[in-house]
């Protein structure tokens, strides 16, 4: 039978009371004995149980604490590796915004070499239309001028080689054998160096020499022009190109002024319009 802990005392003075009793017997003395026994044996059973429970409640709250520790230590690792994530997708946030921009900047500077080319791409079209009809001018010119009058044949007939020896340059730059044509040219300066037509020759020479892309010789050879011939007709044209092939030589200060004496010196020539947009190209 069990005895709650908490009423062993009564029990055991009921036990005193009833041994003071005269008419105890020795079978009554003997069970009580073993009942007593039996008693402190629970008992004994009780308070190991109630230790083991404590044991176990010890070990309860320290895998509780320990618990609580591995909570708060995953918590930390948490609040950690979210705001590491929050500071590299920023930091991508921002390295995109900067590539966007420089993209934005590439493009718009793209875009303005693109529009600078197609000006350069126009002016030259234009330069070549004009020394087609410059061409064309000239060979109608010579066509259509007189002989000058002269005091006997001889003279008639030099007059003649004159036109001869210049159309054949001509024909040689036409068929774009540039070598050929300045040989030709110079060797009609060389013969005829008061012709009237000497200045275009000059002129020619420097022509040539731009198309076989040779512009420091062009550059020369067009200043010629004005040095020999100031009053000459392709003086503009002169200006014209020379600036045009400093232009080539990525001189953009050369080329401003040459340009810019032109548009000042001839401004209602056809070479001073070509001029002026030359130098807004130049100026982008």
């Amino acid at each position: 039978m069990f005895v709650p802990v908490n009423k062993l005392p009564l029990l055991i003075l009921a036990v005193g009371v009833f041994s003071l009793s005269a008419c105890v017997q020795p079978q009554q003395i003997e069970l009580i004995e073993r009942e007593q026994r039996r008693i402190r044996g629970e008992t004994g059973d009780v308070q190991t149980e109630v230790q083991a429970i404590r044991s176990n409640l010890a070990d309860t709250r320290a895998n509780l604490q320990q618990l609580q520790r591995d909570f708060n230590a995953l918590k930390e690792r948490i609040e950690e590796t979210r705001y590491q994530v929050g500071r590299q997708i920023g930091q991508s946030s921002r390295e995109g915004d900067q590539r966007i921009k420089d993209l934005e900047a590439r493009v718009g500077k793209l875009d303005e070499t693109i529009k600078a080319q197609e000006a350069s791409i126009k002016a030259r079209d234009d330069e070549i239309k004009q020394l087609r009809e410059s061409v064309a001018a000239q060979a109608a010119v010579v066509a259509a001028t007189p002989p000058v009058e002269a005091a006997n044949e001889g003279g008639a007939a030099e007059t003649d080689a004159v036109k001869r020896n210049y159309e054949v340059a001509l024909r040689s730059m036409d068929k774009k054998d540039y070598r050929a044509a300045i040989t030709r040219f110079k060797d009609f300066i060389k013969k005829y160096p008061k012709s009237r037509l000497a200045n275009n020759a000059q002129y020619w020479i420097g022509e040539c020499y731009y198309a076989l892309r040779e512009f420091d010789q062009a550059i020369v050879e067009f200043d010629a022009v004005r040095r020999k011939y100031p009053q000459g007709e392709k003086v503009p044209a002169a200006l014209l190109k020379q600036g045009f092939a400093f232009a080539e030589l990525g001189e953009k200060v050369n080329a401003r002024l040459v340009l810019q004496e032109l548009v000042e010196k001839y401004p209602e020539s056809q070479e001073a319009a070509r001029a002026k947009i030359r130098l807004k190209a130049l100026e982008s």
